[in-house]
Parts: structure tokens; sequence; C-alpha cells
């Protein structure tokens, strides 16, 4: 039954994704697939099995962002091995759902074919272990998995949730036990097929469930979501324009400033490496036949530029 509620590649290929991108032409999506094989052998030689994975998708370097969606690399997946569970908002469906997909299709959801970036987190096994086996469990993603998506949701409101902040809350409820041992019942009830409680949304109403837990650990642990400066343009085409962007669920103050706070990669990568001594990262980028390696924290050039250290690789 719960097997049924994750959408294996093939048949998550036939959904349209709000993020979906353009439609590369057939030498761009040969690049892509040797990009992505090259990602995941770098997956298999880490002796990792899981790792937390972002990509450029959406353009949004008008805001600072490089990049846009993150999920989790599982080379345990139900689906194939390495491949990304995530986040989606189905736009046919009008709802978010949650997917399984193998790297290719990973990304193949970005606006540039030509040109794009992924980072892949590394964690020490303190982590790593709790994180997968949480990513893992069909019950707990589906108990963190809102009814209704934004995609400039607020981190810290349950109103709404967009597909960073799923990833977010789901490392919250892993990582609360690593320094508080096994956390007791919540008594929330078990998950339907629509991944909502049997008593629905007002479960969460006053505090409790999941998403609140995990929310609110997050804050004790002094997460900082990113901060988008959006203008006024943004604002207008929040409040009722397109309909995944809502302000209703934002502080006045931030409202009034013209400014989101959202979970982007950026924000979660940066918490990672505040809170999980020993965590790596690894940058990919390619542009054209050019593929930039480039291990650490600082980002890789704009325009996929190598320095010193990196590895310049040709997918040939």
């Amino acid at each position: 039954m719960v097997a049924a509620l994750w959408a294996p590649a093939a048949q998550a290929a036939s959904l349209q994704y709000c993020d979906k991108g353009v439609d590369p032409s057939p030498a761009q999506k040969d690049r892509l697939f040797r990009f992505g094989a090259l990602i995941k052998q770098r997956l298999e030689e880490s002796g990792q099995r899981l790792a937390l994975v972002s990509r450029s998708g959406l353009d949004l370097a008008g805001l600072g962002v490089r990049y846009s969606h993150a999920g989790f690399s599982l080379k345990a997946s139900p689906n194939a091995p390495w491949s990304v569970r995530q986040l989606y908002f189905a736009c046919d469906e009008g709802r978010p759902r949650l997917f399984d997909q193998g790297i290719s299709g990973f990304l193949l959801g970005t606006d540039d074919p030509q040109h794009g970036y992924v980072s892949v987190l590394l964690l020490p096994e303190t982590h790593a272990e709790p994180l997968e086996r949480a990513a893992l469990d069909n019950r707990l993603a589906l108990q963190l998995l809102a009814s209704t998506y934004s995609a400039n949701a607020y981190a810290f409101n349950r109103l709404y949730q967009n597909c960073n902040q799923w990833v977010a809350e789901l490392l919250a409820q892993a990582w609360r036990g690593v320094a508080e041992g096994p956390q007791p019942a919540t008594g929330v009830p078990p998950a339907t097929a629509e991944g909502e409680t049997q008593s629905g949304q007002a479960t969460w109403a006053h505090g409790a469930g999941p998403r609140a837990e995990a929310q609110r650990w997050l804050r004790e642990q002094g997460y900082q979501p990113s901060v988008l400066d959006v203008g006024w343009r943004v604002l207008m085409w929040a409040a009722g324009w397109l309909p995944w962007l809502h302000t209703d669920d934002h502080p006045e103050d931030d409202l009034a400033e013209k400014r989101f706070q959202v979970s982007m990669p950026a924000s979660i990568e940066a918490f990672v490496r505040a809170t999980v001594p020993g965590a790596r990262r690894i940058e990919f980028c390619h542009r054209g036949q050019q593929v930039v390696v480039h291990e650490g924290w600082t980002p890789i050039a704009d325009g996929c530029q190598p320095d010193a250290g990196d590895t310049v690789l040709t997918l040939e």
C-alpha cells in the first residue's frame, strides 16, 4: 500500500512539474546523462550510502541563488541505486508529491541544459545513518509532507511547504535523536494515502505533530533560512498572480521589507556545515563539454570556471 505512494522515475517523467525546466535537445540530454553518470560514479566511490544533493534549476541568479532544489540521494533507493528522494509540485494534480528519481532525471529539471551545477554533501556515519533511515521511512516522509505547496513557503510556518523545507524537516526529525536519544511517541495518527494523518491537518494546528517538532528543533539549533530580497514585483506575483507563491504565511515585518525567509539548498548546506563536524562538500558543474569538480565549502566561480586544485574533465 505504501509503495504505491512513491512514483518511480518512469512514472514521474510523465507528470508535469512546475520546476520542470526546458525540454533539452537529444544532444543536451546525452551530455546531462553523462554528467549524471559521472556524479553517480563519485557517489559510489565515496563509500557512503546517502548524500544530500542540490541542483541548479530555476534561474534565480537575480536573487543571488545558484541552487533551487534539494533531495536525498540514496544508494538503497527502491527505485534504483542513488535515486533522489524529493518533493515536487505536480502541476497536473495541483498538489505536492514525493518522488524517487534517478540522477539523470534529477538533472533534467533545469532552465539551462547547457550549463548547470550540482552540490553533494557527504556526512559522517553518526549523521548519515539516521538520515538514511529517516529518508527511507515512507511513513515518516509522508507525515512530513504538507498538503499545500508554496514555492516561497516561510520556513517556520506549517501552512505551506516547498521542496527544500521538506528536506530540512526530514533532516531535523532524523537528527533530533542524535543528540537527544530515542524520541517519545507523538500520538500522531498513521499517514493516509494522501500523506496526511487520518484526522487531517488539524492535528498540527495546535503545535503537535512531526512538522511542528522539526521546525521547533531547527529553531533551537540556530537554523537560518535563506533571506530573499524580492522587491514589489515578486510580492505582487505572490499576492495571487501565480498559484504556487503566497504571502499569508510570512511575518508582517518581512513583507514590509519585501523579503522572504525560505528554506533553500544554501541554507540547508550552511546548517550542515555549522552543526555536523566532518561533513564534506563536492561541487560539480558543466558547461558545454567541460566538467569541473571542486571539493570544499567555497563555491565554483560563476561560469563553471576552474580554480587551482579543481579537477577538469571532458564529456566525450
